[in-house]
């Protein structure tokens, strides 16, 4: 017979930060067995209370239980022990080291001791059950591959098998799918069944919420850092949920609003470089491009081609019916491009920083004179973007490590606008944001182009590929299969583009 006391249990938890209460008395539980899914919009306080779950963070007040045994947990490593094991939105890999030394690091297999010394790695051994674990999940990744030389899914993959490799009773996953492939998403669910077989607890926490419904047992509420309530998946629709999570009814989830499309703004004719092979495209002043495709199929590598941030080893690029030599990110933003990079705590913002330096970092010139730099403008620019974004901070003094992810993102785009750029390219631009903070990059999305900038939309979630875009460029393989319009657009058609699929149908017709 199952159990029914929960594995852990949270009991009036609070924690604060400065000049933000990130949860204020919220009560949780997991059960054996069972898959909760944790909702909330951003800033609602579900990642502090993963971090506090893990370790991480240091709860103010309220209790904690393990089996119904109170407890303190005092580090990750402490928590681990306790059984219960985290997966980061953001990778928490080591990039220089191997993936079986990331799998097994800080419980490494070792050989046995002599004289009561602790014995050496047994590597051999470590690649043999990291690559058990590797199956598991289905990762076609080496135990001796270097971290640094796998993709975004791959190192996903690597952290769930580094989750296994503890053999927690609770394993949270927080944003687990937002890297991943339809693939590799159903690879993750089975997994996922398998550990519900053995009576693990999972806390799935997701902005996906039609992933709810697919492995979801319970669904638990957080709303600005309180416990809102839970519902069983039985009793639970999408209009429910998002009415608990942000305490209003939001009708229209993809806020395009009609631009003029004006003049070309931008050319690129057969960019090549690493993946990337002979891409070419133009835009216009007033167009969203959507940029859509598989993962690995080279979008990103596209971006960074176009931003100079990866060298091309082919192509041309014109601004304004001017060419343009892109070989560095200054020369990027000199010719009026800017990049919101798919990775906006690693690559968008200096997450120590304060929301002040973060959102001038880019412009940082314009403010300096003979080595002096004009904080009173530094602080009115600043504010005037925070404002006109809607960027939810106490203060400009607000560190970026406390805001919530639409925050982030918002401020990351802040600092590009305050650049005037001509062309905007925005690679995955709502990834890991709730479905409130969603509509509202949707909608600034909107009104720059309505303002006449040119955008270049990467996304892996179809619909906001289908309902933002004017045009849609698909990729397969590191080429551009196709260049749908709006009209002709469908889910199956780019589907069928991004498989390549469609384009070994083109052949065969010709």
């Amino acid at each position: 017979m199952q159990e029914t006391q929960p594995i852990l249990r949270v009991e009036r938890v609070s924690k604060a930060f400065p000049g933000v209460q990130a949860l204020d008395n919220v009560d949780f539980e997991v059960r054996p067995g069972e898959v909760v899914a944790l909702v909330g919009e951003n800033g609602a306080g579900k990642s502090t209370l993963m971090k506090i779950l893990a370790g991480a963070y240091t709860k103010d007040s309220g209790r904690l239980f393990i089996n119904e045994q109170p407890v303190e947990l005092t580090s990750p490593s402490h928590a681990q022990e306790m059984g219960i094991s985290i997966i980061y939105q953001e990778f928490n890999l080591t990039p220089t080291q191997t993936v079986a030394a990331n799998i097994f690091i800080s419980h490494e297999p070792r050989t046995p001791g002599v004289l009561g010394m602790l014995g050496f790695v047994d590597r051999r051994r470590m690649e043999r059950e990291a690559q058990k674990l590797l199956d598991v999940v289905g990762a076609n990744v080496a135990p001796e591959a270097i971290i640094n030389s796998l993709s975004v899914a791959e190192r996903q993959q690597v952290e769930i098998a580094k989750a296994l490799s503890t053999h927690a009773r609770v394993i949270i996953m927080d944003e687990p799918t937002s890297a991943l492939g339809e693939d590799e998403v159903h690879t993750l669910f089975e997994i996922i069944r398998g550990l519900k077989e053995q009576g693990c607890g999972v806390v799935f926490i997701t902005h996906r919420l039609e992933e709810i419904f697919q492995i979801a047992d319970r669904v638990a509420v957080l709303r600005d850092g309180q416990y809102v309530g839970q519902l069983a998946i039985a009793e639970a629709t999408t209009d429910k949920i998002i009415a608990m999570m942000v305490g209003r009814v939001i009708d229209e989830f993809l806020h395009k609003e009609e631009a003029p499309i004006g003049d070309q703004i931008m050319e690129v004719h057969n960019l090549s470089g690493g993946v990337v092979q002979n891409v070419s495209f133009d835009l216009r002043r007033g167009e969203i491009l959507g940029v859509a495709g598989l993962v690995g199929a080279g979008r990103t590598e596209t971006a960074r081609l176009l931003f100079g941030a990866d060298p091309k080893d082919t192509g041309e690029i014109s601004i304004d019916g001017q060419p343009v030599n892109i070989n560095s990110p200054e020369v990027a933003m000199r010719v009026g491009i800017g990049l919101v990079p798919e990775d906006r705590g690693n690559q968008g913002l200096i997450l120590l920083l304060p929301v002040r330096e973060n959102t001038v970092m880019p412009t940082l010139t314009r403010f300096a004179n003979y080595g002096w730099v004009d904080r009173v403008a530094v602080d009115a620019n600043a504010q005037e973007y925070v404002d006109r974004l809607n960027v939810r901070t106490p203060s400009l003094d607000q560190r970026a490590m406390y805001l919530s992810g639409g925050n982030q993102q918002k401020v990351v785009v802040a600092k590009w606008l305050l650049s005037n750029p001509k062309v905007l390219i925005l690679d995955e631009p709502t990834r890991g944001i709730d479905v409130g903070a969603k509509a509202e990059i949707h909608a600034l999305i909107s009104n720059l182009a309505k303002q006449g900038m040119g955008i270049i939309m990467i996304s892996s979630e179809m619909p906001e590929i289908l309902g933002m875009s004017d045009r849609i460029l698909v990729m397969h393989e590191g080429r551009m299969t196709a260049i749908l319009d709006r009209a002709e657009a469908t889910q199956e058609v780019i589907m069928a583009y991004a498989t390549g699929q469609q384009v070994n149908n083109d052949v065969e017709k010709e």
